[in-house]
């Protein structure tokens, strides 16, 4: 009898961890879902050094997320400029690696927000007496990744406030490239998402120094086809109940990226 029971409350358990949601017929006839990811942007993807395997905040979310959607997770590598065409294609079904959800990508894709954070400067340590607040970038070279929000976001604070010395903006293949840069000297500093730096000065202790706080806001989201209502509506649901029931909390503090997290799931709230 007790045997029985147990298994009763196992069972109700297991069922309880997936989530009665409507998804397309295709993804629950397969019982998968395709994610496109660029593992090169810890601590949000990346690949762990030691072992080689896919790691990180964005990683753990979405092996939870398929858990809540009782989903298979399949993890599709692929370059940030080949990311967008995958959805609109179809050759993934979502993309979740750390993507900044702004208005300008709304026509090609949906955006289910998890995180809320934003661009902050940093500089080498050795040289972060020159900088004691912001105000002393104007008139220096800042570098970031041309192909995120930051070269706009950063030409919006110079202009609000440097006036007639204007930040000198270099545009680099990446964040990972803008530290390189930074370290060569070629950058007096660098820009890059404020979640990501208590990471690198962890992984790098004495090498850089915040300058100032996080100076934009911005949603980082879960991209989905913008067609695809029912399996937005499904991760939705399904990322409320990870923070109703405290593992996306879990997850934040593992990760460091506690001041980040959201109260809810909202849709394409960037600008």
């Amino acid at each position: 009898m007790i045997k029985v029971l147990l298994a009763t409350v196992l069972a109700c358990t297991a069922a309880a961890s997936a989530m009665a949601v409507e998804l397309p017929a295709e993804i629950a006839k397969r019982g998968s879902i395709k994610l496109a990811i660029v593992p090169n942007y810890p601590p949000m993807e990346f690949r762990d050094p030691a072992t080689n395997t896919l790691t990180g905040f964005d990683v753990e979310l979405g092996e939870a997320l398929g858990r809540k959607l009782g989903l298979k997770i399949m993890w599709e590598e692929t370059s940030f400029d080949q990311m967008m065409p995958a959805i609109t294609t179809g050759r993934v079904d979502a993309i979740l690696s750390g993507m900044t959800d702004i208005a300008s990508r709304h026509d090609a894709a949906t955006f289910v927000d998890y995180l809320h954070n934003g661009p902050r400067f940093f500089t080498q340590q050795s040289r972060a007496a020159e900088f004691k607040d912001a105000m002393a970038l104007c008139g220096k070279t800042v570098g970031a990744s041309r192909r995120t929000s930051f070269p706009k976001e950063i030409a919006a604070w110079s202009d609000a406030h440097c006036r007639g010395d204007p930040i000198k903006f270099v545009g680099t293949e990446g964040s990972a490239d803008a530290r390189t840069q930074l370290k060569q000297g070629r950058l007096d500093a660098a820009v890059q998402g404020g979640e990501t730096l208590p990471y690198l000065m962890d992984l790098e202790p004495g090498a850089y120094s915040p300058i100032g706080d996080v100076f934009a806001m911005q949603f980082t989201g879960l991209a989905l086809s913008v067609k695809e209502k029912a399996l937005q509506q499904a991760v939705v649901e399904a990322l409320d109940a990870l923070i109703a029931d405290g593992s996306y909390r879990a997850l934040l503090a593992k990760w460091k990226l506690t001041d980040y997290g959201v109260e809810r799931a909202t849709i394409n709230a960037g600008q």
